[in-house]
């Protein structure tokens, strides 16, 4: 929000500007005017306020912020086409990229220098998100679901980087602070439809309005559906928002809802060699997920008096999550699964089956081999071997309720303007999570069938050669209580010190209905992690046009019921949703250190620029250290990483031109040394020349740099003004190749056999195009090109077996063969792809 020339004045708080959020107008209005010993009839120049906490208070100008916060509104996001939050992140935040890891555009991993918020369980988070004051961090496995978190309904976002510790848990590489829309802010009703490839379809309705006796009401519904672009990739989106609120001249009450209810289909990595015969395919299928959430908040603000505010909310939050995938069965490869014995035919001949070959089986004339894994889970001998195919089901129930508040005070210390805040929050949630595995066989088509046969101790499942129960069903609480405090000091006016901190107490109970107390495959634990967390920042303008800062701060993670749940080296897990074991982990410690300088133009055309490097290191990170058996492994502590960088900014405005340049160097590393799992790794210990190694380790080198984080990232915009009807406008996003995971020190060499894809992938770049014509003051036609020049790219990598042979058969061990073991499998590189072209249109309706 900026203030343009407006008389400092309290007699009426929220009328005419309305507490949005973070960016408090008047708020700053009685910080200056405290400052400028409250003269009535000062003026004040143009300046953009941005909000220092996640509740809304009366926030700090961005030259008195140490740190380089970027913001956006709702015209922004607009203009972008940006089907949803994290895909605006990707296209105008700077050091933001993505990795299309779950192959669906809702589910995407977003990475802010080298720290990611991601949809997926048992990725390390390290990015909080707030939407009105409510962490939308899940607590279970601190995800966020982009899907869950309607696009139309922001008014206002803003990116604080670095370990900001007034924001909370989570927050080792930065916080996103979300602030909706209300009905007096934006008044009015927009219809929308938009129609484009892959049969996308969607409808959005928009509204707003207030009257005279203060209550104000907005409410937004967007039903997305499309088909997707790779083979059985359909999606559905279902999102409500609505808003009521009610304000007077010193109180402002809101109660929000927050409806979602989507089905998902992220088809995820794919071979390299198949992706190269058709960039469409997937590995194998299904791959869905539902997500259904309710979140109702009601907020309040209250003006104590010119000096003080009070703010607050109290919130309730229910998630419901169901995934389906299917997969290969990885303790498959390599097995004799087609050739069926006596035992075998006898088996399917007393359940009533007939047709099968009794003899000279193979993958030549028996496509897939069901025959073996039902004969085998028939006799219950096994099958775990010789079932090619896995169904991996969850349900997650998520219930999240707490309360926060925070007292802004604006006044003077030692002579000076000073402003003070302090607060304080409890967040409790209760968590139920159910996991199976079915054993099937997989099709031509590379879906999976079932049989009736589970993957656990019971029916058959092993781990080499012992039962291994896959099963899970773990119940928990988890209750984070904290008190914080962030002041700013203005010694001089061109001088301001911020001094901040937060004390954080995190209690983590895990209960395990299928294990007893005493069983060492028992989740059963209690777990407490406490921090206080500090921050000190300094900013200094020797001009209007010239701000230089310098700011440290740190901020802690506390693991996650899924880490806790899966940290035991005798008890491996199968991600990314399985749990075993529950020894201890220690909470991760960020710490960043921050300085730069940023200024402009105030001319009509304007520029604003910045420039500034970072450092930022984790203590006790917590890393996936996969076992010897494919697929599986644990959480451990690791000593420490580091992401450091450069980075670069410009936005200007030159005649009809609205336009931007970012740039990003990072350099995120390992910084300590640790020996993980190399399966996949050509130079993996167990290997030798000419012979692959089966399950060898790697070594990990301090300096070596950390998988999925590009070295470079560049990112221009510009829109213009065609004529007063007519917009036009580009955007680019280059990111630099990345290492796949499983090539954590950069070794890998492939060898055209046993070992295929070289372990990264190449640098791209994507342009965006949209056009914007007003047909008349009420109807607008919009038409967006993605990936104009149709680059084929790819987002991320992993190094795995692969389960399929050139035609497409399952990797099984040749009829003759003398053992299972000896048998090598051949490893591969998998991608994940990004979308080709795609054309979209939107019709849009105002009514006034």
């Amino acid at each position: 929000m900026k203030l343009k020339n407006s008389p400092v004045r309290h007699t009426n708080w929220f009328a005419k500007a309305p507490l949005a959020g973070n960016t408090v107008a008047l708020g700053l209005t009685a910080v200056l005017a405290v400052g400028a010993q409250a003269q009535s009839t000062a003026t004040l120049p143009t300046v953009e306020v941005i909000g220092t906490s996640a509740l809304p208070g009366w926030g700090q100008p961005r030259h008195e912020i140490a740190a380089p916060v970027q913001s956006a509104k709702s015209r922004d996001i607009e203009a972008s086409g940006a089907l949803d939050l994290s895909d605006f992140l990707n296209r105008r935040m700077g050091s933001v990229h993505v990795n299309e890891m779950q192959g669906n555009p809702f589910q995407l991993d977003v990475n802010y220098r080298g720290y990611t918020a991601s949809s997926l369980l048992g990725t390390p988070q390290g990015l909080s998100v707030y939407m009105d004051g409510v962490r939308m961090n899940q607590p279970f496995g601190d995800v966020v679901s982009w899907d869950l978190i309607p696009r139309g309904a922001i008014s206002t976002l803003t990116l604080v980087p670095g370990s900001n510790p007034v924001f909370g848990l989570n927050t080792l590489g930065g916080a996103l602070s979300i602030q909706t829309k209300n009905g007096r802010q934006d008044p009015g009703t927009v219809l929308g439809l938009t129609a484009g490839a892959n049969q996308r379809r969607a409808f959005e309705f928009e509204h707003g309005g207030f009257n005279q006796h203060g209550l104000d009401w907005y409410f937004n519904s967007n039903v997305f559906s499309e088909r997707g672009w790779r083979n059985d990739s359909p999606s559905e989106v279902r999102q409500f928002f609505g808003k009521l609120g009610w304000r007077n001249d010193a109180t402002d009450l809101s109660l929000t809802l927050v409806h979602a209810d989507n089905t998902l289909t992220g088809n995820g990595l794919q071979e390299q060699s198949m992706l190269a015969r058709d960039r469409a395919s997937v590995y194998t299928k299904p791959d869905e997920t539902q997500n259904r959430s309710s979140l109702f908040n009601l907020a309040a603000r209250q003006a104590l008096s010119d000096r003080l505010m009070l703010s607050g909310n109290l919130y309730f939050r229910r998630i419901n999550s169901a995934t389906l995938n299917g997969d290969i069965n990885d303790e498959a490869l390599g097995q004799s699964l087609y050739q069926l014995s006596a035992d075998d035919q006898d088996a399917l001949t007393a359940a009533g089956y007939a047709g099968f070959p009794a003899d000279s089986a193979s993958a030549a004339n028996m496509p897939f081999p069901f025959w073996r894994c039902i004969a085998q889970g028939l006799q219950n001998d096994e099958p775990a071997e010789k079932c090619n195919g896995l169904i991996n089901r969850t349900q997650t129930a998520q219930e999240n309720y707490g309360l926060s508040g925070q007292l802004n005070w604006a006044g003077t210390l030692a002579g000076k303007r000073n402003q003070f805040l302090i607060g304080a929050a409890l967040d409790v949630s209760q968590i139920e999570f159910k996991q199976s595995t079915q054993l099937g066989y997989l099709k031509p088509d590379r879906s999976v069938t079932g049989i009736s046969a589970f993957g656990d101790g019971v029916t058959g499942g092993t781990v080499d050669g012992q039962p291994f129960d896959t099963r899970v069903h773990l119940t928990g609480r988890i209750q984070t209580w904290s008190a914080f405090a962030s002041n700013t000091w203005s010694p001089q006016d061109k001088l301001h010190l911020t001094f901040a901190g937060r004390f954080n107490s995190t209690l983590v109970q895990n209960r395990d209905s299928l294990h007893a107390d005493n069983d060492p495959a028992s989740l059963r634990g209690d777990h407490r992690f406490e921090r206080f967390n500090p921050a000190f920042g300094v900013t200094f303008s020797p001009s209007r046009a010239l701000n230089i800062y310098a700011g440290y701060n740190e901020s802690s993670r506390a693991p996650t019921a899924i880490e806790l749940g899966c940290a035991n080296p005798e008890q491996p897990c199968k991600l990314p949703n399985s749990l075993a074991g529950d020894p201890p982990l220690d909470q991760v410690v960020t710490r960043t250190f921050e300085i730069g300088a940023r200024g402009g133009s105030l001319g009509a055309d304007s520029l604003q620029w910045n420039a500034g490097l970072f450092s930022a290191e984790n203590q006790n990170d917590i890393l996936f250290v996969a076992d010897n058996q494919s697929g599986f492994g644990y959480f451990k502590n690791f000593g420490k990483t580091r992401r450091q960088g450069l980075e670069l900014g410009v936005d200007a405005k030159t005649g009809k031109i609205n336009w931007g340049i970012q740039y990003s160097r990072l350099d995120a590393t390992y910084a300590s040394p640790e020996t993980v799992n190399g399966a996949g790794n050509s130079s993996n210990a167990s290997a030798t020349a000419g012979v692959p190694g089966q399950d060898g380790t790697i070594a990990i080198r301090s300096g070596d740099r950390i998988p999925l984080v590009p070295d470079q990232i560049l990112k221009a915009y510009a829109d213009y003004q065609v004529t007063s009807n007519f917009k036009l406008g580009a955007s680019l996003v280059a990111i630099a190749g990345v290492l796949a995971r499983g090539n954590e020190n950069a070794a890998h060499q492939p060898d055209g056999s046993f070992y295929q894809g070289p372990g990264q992938t190449s640098s791209y770049a994507v342009v965006n195009l949209t056009g914007n014509y007003r047909v008349t003051s009420q109807l607008q036609f919009i038409a967006q090109i993605n990936n104009v020049f149709d680059a084929s790219y790819n987002t991320g990598a992993q190094l795995g077996a692969n389960g399929f042979d050139a035609n497409g058969n399952f990797q099984s061990r040749p009829l003759g063969g003398s053992t299972d073991t000896g048998y090598p499998r051949q490893n591969s590189t998998f991608y994940a792809p990004g979308a080709p072209r795609a054309l979209s249109v939107t019709l849009k309706y105002t009514f006034r």
